[in-house]
């Protein structure tokens, strides 16, 4: 077992065998009761895994369900900066992770003692990170958003304030333009939001005239232009599920399809295409690293595990804190 273990090890997920005809999601929920165990899922996970999870949402509801729960173990479906949010709202639970590759191409375009360094060139501003940013970027930070909060946490602040936000380059221009603010940005950029083509975009407006077109923030300037609603993935669905309009073209991975399609099963969701490859998708590979299997084997194993050292905890809670405060305080 030991030689099974350091192979899990490197692997940073769990290989082994299944037992042949196993209902894996019967017996995910059977062990979930068990071990006193839920399981939180982003919209940006494959179907299957959304369909067996206990809560589905944007970065904002987990990190708010988190808080809540009272649950021993929290399985986290999603990337491992999400990990990380919940084991340090919750470091007394038992956090796993069914795969640790699945990292964030966003969240490792911002290391920290980078982040640091600039942030401490900047004493006068205050520092604003995006929830897709490691735990220890949120431990140089002020206050954290995400798109579901950004603007109304970026206008909280007096207009005279100076701001960094990071890392997302996209998200804060997008929040610059709509606020009147200058904020000084990070360059960086998630690999999934960057490459849409304003070209497959213009070329299924002119397929489908009647469609309504969702983007989400993250996306470059030129897509969001485009929209007739930007905004998170929560409130995409949400836009979705109230508009009358019966097609919408949307502009962000594609893993949110299912949960708009289950709400609006009459209603056409159209993913747009990546410039870069000919498929109709764009998906994060990191979120399609979770899977049935790997969730049924860490919730057998109980690994892999996510840890965040106690100091990093200290320093990362307050922003997340500060973060919940005001969306508690604007009803977000």
């Amino acid at each position: 077992m030991s030689n099974a273990k350091d192979t899990w090890a490197a692997k940073g997920y769990i290989d082994e065998p299944i037992p042949q005809g196993i209902d894996l999601k019967a017996e995910i929920r059977r062990l979930c009761a068990e071990k006193k165990a839920v399981i939180m899922a982003h919209y940006y996970t494959e179907g299957e895994i959304q369909d067996v999870a206990d809560f589905v949402g944007d970065s904002l509801a987990l990190a708010q369900w988190a808080e809540k729960t009272d649950a021993e173990i929290i399985v986290m479906c999603g990337v491992h900066f999400m990990g990380e949010t919940n084991k340090i709202l919750c470091p007394n639970k038992k956090i796993l992770l069914p795969d640790l590759n699945a990292s964030c191409s966003l969240a490792e375009s911002c290391p920290a003692t980078d982040f640091a360094a600039f942030t401490a060139a900047h004493p006068d501003h205050k520092v604003i990170s995006y929830v897709n940013t490691s735990a220890a970027v949120k431990a140089h930070t002020d206050v954290v958003v995400t798109s579901s909060n950004a603007k109304e946490i970026v206008e909280s602040f007096p207009a005279d304030q100076p701001l960094i936000f990071g890392p997302d380059r996209n998200l804060g221009g997008y929040i610059n333009a709509v606020t009147g603010r200058n904020m000084l940005l990070w360059n960086g950029a998630c690999h999934v939001h960057e490459r849409f083509s304003v070209e497959k975009l213009v070329a299924l407006k002119a397929e489908y005239p009647g469609a309504k077109v969702l983007v989400h923030p993250e996306c470059k300037g030129a897509i969001v232009k485009l929209a007739d609603k930007v905004g998170s993935t929560a409130a995409l669905l949400k836009y979705a599920t109230e508009s009358e309009a019966d097609t919408f073209l949307v502009v962000t991975e594609s893993g949110i399809l299912h949960e708009m399609q289950r709400q609006s099963p009459d209603k056409h969701f159209i993913p747009v295409p990546p410039e870069d490859a000919a498929c109709a998708c764009n998906e994060c590979n990191f979120m399609r690293l979770i899977t049935l299997k790997k969730l049924y084997l860490t919730l057998v194993h109980e690994w892999p595990e996510v840890h965040v050292d106690q100091d990093v905890i200290a320093a990362a809670r307050r922003p997340i804190d500060e973060m919940l405060r005001i969306s508690k305080e604007l009803g977000l």
